[in-house]
């Protein structure tokens, strides 16, 4: 990767596992005991992580998921929300920025991302899930945005920013004010997720995913996430000027050139992200 000065990738994480192989990074959420509940340092290591995937060559598409029966229940309620009852406003301010940096580097990932949905995921595990690209989930899978219920603002972590541009506003309005449980198929009937399969198919399919996202045209991924992240918040006009800007430089890429040639000799193309 060019203009990397001194620092190095982090390639041991201490609060979660962390593997690379054939372009996927696999992140797996490794408190099953606490159905994966956050603490203080996996906020911070994945806010992190993220910042670091889109500098990495070895890797082109990546995958979040959880150990055990949970997807992730969200914040740990001895470790951060006790924790923080006995701190000012200007901590409990630096640790909700913090968590809503996670979001942002995650959406702001130029790799793509799918959400693995193995169980439960609650409150601000369902918000890491909203904030991938791709939400498969097992049948077992549950969302519930449950931040009323503790008696905080369903607004948490950008969700008042994404589930509405997702599912709609009337839906998300349901969602983040009562905090019901959503199955997995009305999650998926609604379009909150891509997809439902069996639970023990559940890696197999993320995988297969994963592994098409990464050996195909990464550039053309990439440039795609970030236009639909940008392209949330300006006009048509300025939406079609960003595409144009993107499409006329894919339009130079090794890539385009090579589904030229593919598409010549009648064979299929060679990807390498360039």
């Amino acid at each position: 990767m060019p203009f990397r000065a001194s620092a190095k990738f982090t390639d041991d994480w201490e609060h979660f596992r962390f593997e690379v192989d054939a372009g996927v990074a696999t992140i797996t959420l490794d408190r099953p005991e606490r159905l994966n509940a956050l603490t203080l340092d996996v906020y911070a290591d994945l806010r992190d992580l993220f910042t670091e995937l889109p500098h990495r060559d070895d890797v082109r598409a990546a995958i979040l998921t959880g150990t055990g029966r949970g997807f992730c229940s969200g914040g740990d309620v001895d470790e951060i929300i006790g924790a923080l009852l006995e701190q000012g406003t200007n901590r409990t301010m630096e640790f909700t920025r913090m968590t809503g940096a996670v979001v942002q580097r995650m959406r702001e990932c130029s790799v793509p991302i799918i959400a693995a949905v193995n169980g439960v995921a609650a409150g601000a595990g369902a918000v890491l899930a909203l904030a991938a690209d791709f939400r498969l989930l097992a049948q077992s899978a549950a969302f519930e945005f449950l931040f009323t219920k503790v008696g905080l603002a369903g607004a948490d972590m950008g969700a008042a920013y994404l589930l509405p541009r997702l599912i709609g506003l009337g839906r998300a309005t349901e969602l983040l004010m009562l905090g019901h449980r959503t199955d997995a198929e009305e999650a998926c009937t609604i379009g909150l997720a891509n997809t439902v399969v069996e639970d023990a198919r559940l890696m197999d399919e993320a995988r297969a995913l994963a592994g098409r996202l990464a050996s195909g045209p990464s550039a053309a991924f990439s440039a795609t996430k970030l236009l639909l992240t940008r392209e949330q918040d300006v006009d048509l006009a300025s939406a079609i000027e960003l595409e144009a800007a993107a499409q006329a430089l894919l339009m130079r890429s090794e890539d385009h050139a090579e589904f030229h040639r593919a598409f010549t000799d009648k064979r299929p193309p060679e990807w390498t992200g360039r």
